[in-house]
């Protein structure tokens, strides 16, 4: 077993990463009640059991424990008592302190969601005193183009891509919620341009019917990402785990073999965003194409005192150079923080056991969680 000196350099180690956050959403800034709270801390959108809290759960318990200290509360505090801290304190001065706590040196921010009282990006660089890039949802911008100017079909393809591309001009990304708007078991081939104006067209009237204005037609979510592989920046594309809009059984990344195999002689990255409960499948995918990267954002808030199985599975076969760091926090800025902290604390408790079993040498183990938190992101996404 490795000596106590050798792990508390590894953790002294993975704590000093100037982490990158390759998918982040925006933090919110704005006064929020007991209860308002609570429903931001689940993925459910469902109402929760008369006589429950969401607050009994893994991220609930992480929130008392590792939040409480940050704003000035003993660790692990009643929950009303951390609301009420919250409410002394304002809403402006718990995202300070919450983002500028997480030690993250870059944000790359998915800004295709948003809710009133989040972040500019301008704002949220300001609280969080780091740098900023953000990342262009590719639904968001074709459901824009389909209600601007005239609104109508016709040319919808070059409309579209004209406005990704003006839109993209300072971004470092884009991304898909194709797993949300029909699965990823898509036709994996690009649509023909006969085949995207018959799409949009039904779209258009669909909208004029009355519809909502909401990017869910399989070949248009096709010419989506295939336009955003021409575009040449990284596409990101959430798999797994998400909210109740998304249906799990249809959002296996496993699905996108085929996209892979077809997109790979392009080498514009693609990113598997977050994939638990599917990470292994993400790190076959990883290991078997060049341009495939994973992350495990998001489940790890929620996991809370189980990151390090997830973090751990997710080493398994995807290669240290393919795998990036993400919380995929949306809303509370306690989930930026404790996206950061969960996976510093679990990925230096699952390269200390491998170091501690003389199995890794701890230069191995501080140069891969080096790679994780901030090297392949900056790689990846060419930044400074």
């Amino acid at each position: 077993m490795a000596d106590g000196g050798l792990l508390a350099e590894l953790d002294a180690a993975v704590g000093a990463i100037a982490l990158v956050d390759h998918h982040v959403h925006p933090a919110l800034a704005t006064e929020l009640s007991h209860q308002e709270f609570e429903e931001l801390i689940t993925e459910s959108d469902r109402p929760a059991p008369p006589g429950t809290s969401r607050f009994d759960s893994q991220l609930g318990v992480a929130v008392r424990r590792w939040c409480g200290p940050v704003l000035g509360l003993p660790a692990s505090v009643p929950a009303r008592a951390y609301t009420g801290r919250r409410s002394e304190l304002g809403a402006a001065e718990v995202a300070r302190r919450l983002l500028r706590a997480s030690g993250i040196a870059q944000l790359l921010v998915d800004t295709g969601y948003p809710r009133a009282g989040m972040l500019g990006l301008a704002a949220m660089a300001e609280a969080a005193g780091c740098g900023v890039a953000e990342v262009v949802r590719l639904e968001d911008v074709a459901e824009r183009v389909i209600v601007a100017g005239d609104g109508t079909a016709a040319g919808f393809a070059e409309r579209f891509r004209a406005a990704l591309w003006e839109l993209t001009r300072s971004a470092c990304g884009v991304k898909s919620i194709v797993a949300y708007r029909f699965g990823l078991d898509f036709d994996p081939r690009p649509p023909s341009a006969a085949e995207v104006a018959d799409a949009a067209g039904r779209w258009r009237r669909q909208i004029g019917s009355g519809a909502a204005v909401r990017a869910a037609d399989p070949v248009l979510l096709r010419f989506l990402l295939w336009t955003g592989v021409e575009r040449g920046l990284p596409v990101q594309i959430h798999t797994g785990f998400g909210d109740p809009d998304v249906d799990l059984r249809r959002s296996d990344p496993l699905l996108l073999r085929g996209f892979c195999e077809l997109t790979q002689e392009r080498a514009v990255p693609l990113m598997l965003l977050h994939c638990y409960p599917y990470h292994r499948q993400a790190g076959y995918l990883a290991q078997a194409y060049p341009h495939v990267y994973l992350d495990v954002g998001l489940a790890i808030n929620h996991v809370g005192a189980r990151a390090a199985a997830v973090v751990a599975e997710s080493l398994e076969l995807a290669p240290f150079g393919k795998v990036l760091f993400s919380s995929d926090a949306w809303g509370p800025p306690e989930l930026h923080y404790l996206g950061a902290l969960l996976w510093r604390r679990a990925t230096a408790r699952v390269l200390g056991e491998w170091v501690g079993a003389g199995d890794w040498q701890l230069a191995d183990a501080v140069r891969v969680a080096e790679m994780i938190g901030e090297r392949n992101a900056r790689r990846v996404y060419r930044l400074p």
